[in-house]
């Protein structure tokens, strides 16, 4: 599992990293919130430990970003005895919290159970809907208006990719090396791949609503769907 760390704490984060490295973790550190972003956007983090005192950006406006654009679950590490703190990171979105000190074992069995509980919620969300849109995940399927739509292995992947994170951008470099895992970037078969994806899902591909291109960035998929 990809954790990100997010602490301006340096010997924290590296005593933390060292430890999670050790329990068979794959660890990314950020040191203030604008980092974690850039982190978030460019590497496949999957969990992510906030701590609520951050320069830039601060925990919980980070908190309440991951919580609009992706689906990870958080832990917020908070101050000793900081009720307020606690309260608010949980409204924020996080799905467990740690106060400072802790024991780095007690934190990493939380880190389990979280996600033993998100894993459990998963099974629930293997099927993602976008209007007229169903997208059965593990039957690597897509339906339109209740008839299956044939997609290609590539043009499944592309779809996934975006609709399991609706409204944030993917660069085509960032496609490319995430659906077929190569360095060196084709962006022309990735524009050519969402030009057939627009055309077998959506009802006007020259003005599409669902596969949506931010000029200049890449392409996302609007979180209200078709």
């Amino acid at each position: 599992m990809n954790i990100l760390i997010v602490d301006d704490e340096e010997l924290l984060v590296k005593g933390l990293k060292k430890s999670l490295l050790q329990e068979g973790f794959n660890v990314y550190a950020a040191y203030n919130g604008r980092e974690a972003l850039e982190i978030l956007d460019r590497e496949p983090v999957e969990f992510v430990l906030l701590d609520v005192m951050l320069p830039e950006i601060d925990g919980m406006t980070l908190c309440r970003r991951i919580r609009h654009n992706m689906d990870i679950p958080v832990i917020m590490l908070t101050a000793k005895g900081d009720y307020v703190d606690r309260i608010m990171g949980l409204e924020q979105g996080a799905d467990d919290y740690v106060t400072k000190p802790f024991h780095t074992m007690e934190l990493i069995m939380r880190i389990k159970a979280v996600a033993r509980r998100f894993g459990k919620d998963q099974k629930s969300r293997e099927t993602i809907h976008l209007d007229n849109l169903i997208i059965n995940l593990p039957g690597r399927s897509v339906y339109r208006d209740g008839k299956e739509v044939p997609l290609t292995a590539r043009e499944f992947d592309i779809l996934k990719l975006l609709a399991e994170n609706k409204g944030r951008v993917f660069s085509r470099d960032r496609i490319f090396e995430m659906v077929w895992n190569e360095d060196i970037c084709d962006t022309r078969t990735v524009d050519v791949h969402i030009s057939k994806l627009r055309e077998k899902l959506e009802a006007d591909p020259s003005n599409p609503r669902s596969i949506i291109t931010k000029w200049g960035v890449g392409y996302f998929v609007r979180k209200e769907g078709l």
